[in-house]
């Protein structure tokens, strides 16, 4: 992807990068403080793509936020693995496009009316009482023809696909083993209720860089984070009731269930999108 934006896969002598940025109305521009990290990594990496993500995010961390020691070792693995959280209680497995219709941070794969058919969270998930995932093999889209051959023979085989583009590529049965040694409910549900888990671990994570940071930015971000915990809980539920319907299956043992049934977490997601 490198050498094709800087032009030399193709041997363009002038080349350009373009990106939606996360900026709106919001004094900050971001809105979120941390949000902002997001913004300079892009335009670090459209001046400098051998950049790693965990040097970009240093380097915006100790000209942001602090450059003490023991803060940085709190607030540098947050940064590092929070995209990896977020996938993990959203679309765990290759799973995507499952979010509210109006509400793009909160949860509605049970969405199956909008203007067109590649709009709703049903075409993209492909749930049935057998398993989940779309088919992009030749068996379905054939979308996998379009990859490098490499790629393509590792990821035409569910058993050789990484578990992260799994439900991308293939739709797999419930009582499919992966080579996580779960099967195919249980990895999904063990996900969602993981990366929940992980925001309280964000959490301790801030609060233990707290002496080192403004004390305003602090309680800004330890109150957004609240919030996504919140959120994260919602998706859980949302997801895990949901496709507990088609996979009737029951949550794993070590998990506790969800205290609210999936009709009160639909109507939330109503009340959301009547704001």
């Amino acid at each position: 992807m490198a050498k094709v934006v800087d032009g030399t896969l193709e041997k363009h002598s002038i080349s350009g990068i373009a990106g939606v940025a996360n900026i709106g109305s919001d004094r900050n521009w971001t809105g979120h403080p941390v949000g902002q990290a997001n913004w300079y990594a892009y335009g670090r990496l459209a001046w400098d793509h051998t950049l790693s993500s965990a040097a970009i995010a240093e380097e915006w961390t100790k000209m942001t936020l602090t450059r003490e020691p023991q803060a940085l070792a709190s607030i540098l693995p947050v940064l590092n693995q929070s995209r990896d959280v977020y996938v993990r209680y959203t679309t765990p497995l290759g799973l995507h496009h499952i979010m509210g219709q109006s509400i793009h941070y909160g949860p509605e794969p049970w969405l199956e009316k909008s203007a067109r058919p590649d709009w709703t969270s049903v075409y993209y998930h492909k749930a049935d009482a057998e398993g989940l995932g779309f088919d992009r093999t030749a068996r379905g889209s054939n979308a996998l023809s379009l990859y490098a051959p490499g790629a393509r023979q590792v990821w035409s085989n569910p058993a050789t696909c990484p578990p992260d583009y799994l439900l991308w590529f293939h739709h797999v049965g419930w009582g499919q083993q992966l080579s996580t040694g779960r099967t195919l409910w249980d990895e999904l549900t063990t996900r969602y209720y993981t990366g929940a888990d992980s925001v309280l671990w964000m959490q301790r994570q801030w609060e233990q860089a707290r002496p080192a940071l403004d004390a305003e930015l602090h309680a800004d971000v330890a109150a957004r984070l609240r919030i996504q915990h919140r959120e994260a809980l919602w998706w859980r539920d949302a997801c895990v009731l949901y496709f507990q319907t088609y996979a009737k299956r029951p949550i794993p043992p070590t998990l506790t269930p969800p205290t609210r049934p999936l009709a009160e977490v639909k109507e939330l997601v109503d009340l959301y999108q009547l704001r």
